[in-house]
């Protein structure tokens, strides 16, 4: 419990979770503060951008193995299984109607690419490795629980089943961060360690100040859609957005020690378990959700579960792991 704590204190007075801070803060005072939207776009890209090809750089230097294989697999298996148990969980804990669950539980299903940097910075400042290979993990598990989530409302709500059709899978797969995330970490594997010498000075000194920038913007979007969704969100719901996330983290535990990943890489796969998207399928659900409530969603995964990652939910991992690895 010491180490959790110590890990908490340190993590909150990092930059990347004081800018995050302020943002909230700023948003919740009702502050004129704000980042321009292709501003924030242009940062959003930049950072899927540098964990692609930084990943893809690190598979080819690691080479396809085994635990590589193993891990995608279970990236993807862990993406098919959590949605269906959040799903359930927010029936008990909720009053949730089956289009609005099976959207929510969509969300919690997928990753949070920014929580998964966060926690790297993280693993970095502790002096923690991890495997190269798992931000390819990461774009693994972004589509598989949007599927989820339309069976989910096919097996438990009657006539809502009709809505997997091309235009869906075609929003899905061609969904703007998954195709740069994958994209650019193809391009890290075919270049390897030529390319990335060519670009570190692009990718890896500008990251943190860009994440930070990031980050703030984040705060200012959670602190209004905390501020818009007064009314919607019960106890219920805001209790199953801090538990959700550690039940996830115990599906990861469990992956990264039957693959016997390092402690670094355990951490990570945990976080990405335990992390809720907030980009690519909010993105999703529009087209295939239409009725569902955006400020349940979006609240529960940006305005509840991210802040819980970043500020305590990465430290408990973190510890978690090193604990179970003996690292």
């Amino acid at each position: 419990m010491d180490q959790i704590i110590a890990l908490a204190a340190e993590n909150l007075l990092s930059p990347i979770i004081l800018f995050f801070v302020l943002g909230f803060a700023a948003s919740v005072a009702r502050s004129d503060l704000s980042v321009p939207e292709a501003v924030a776009k242009a940062m959003s890209l930049y950072l899927l951008f540098a964990i692609g090809f930084k990943g893809g750089a690190g598979v080819a230097e690691h080479g396809l193995d085994q635990t590589l294989i193993l891990s995608l697999v279970a990236g993807v298996l862990l993406s098919f299984t959590i949605p269906v148990v959040a799903f359930y969980l927010l029936r008990v804990m909720s009053r949730l109607d089956v289009t609005n669950a099976a959207a929510v539980a969509a969300h919690y299903g997928s990753i949070s690419i920014v929580t998964f940097v966060a926690g790297s910075s993280v693993l970095q400042s502790a002096g923690l490795a991890s495997e190269g290979f798992m931000v390819a993990v990461a774009a693994s598990m972004e589509a598989p629980a949007i599927l989820v989530a339309l069976w989910l409302i096919a097996k438990n709500g009657p006539g809502e089943g009709q809505r997997m059709d091309s235009a869906l899978m075609r929003e899905i797969m061609l969904n703007g961060s998954i195709v740069l995330l994958v994209g650019s970490f193809l391009i890290g594997v075919i270049t390897g360690a030529d390319g990335m010498a060519k670009i570190e000075s692009f990718i890896v000194a500008p990251f943190q100040g860009v994440l930070c920038l990031f980050l703030l913007d984040m705060g200012l979007v959670a602190g209004r859609g905390l501020r818009s969704s007064k009314g919607v969100l019960t106890p219920g719901l805001l209790a199953f957005g801090v538990v959700m996330p550690l039940i996830g983290s115990l599906f990861g535990l469990a992956a990264g020690l039957l693959i016997g990943l390092t402690p670094g890489g355990t951490t990570l796969f945990m976080i990405l378990s335990a992390s809720a998207s907030y980009i690519a399928v909010p993105a999703a659900m529009r087209v295939a959700l239409p009725e569902a409530n955006p400020s349940v969603y979006l609240t529960l995964s940006l305005g509840v579960t991210f802040p819980f990652n970043l500020t305590l939910g990465i430290p408990i991992y973190l510890a978690i792991a090193r604990a179970a690895t003996g690292g």
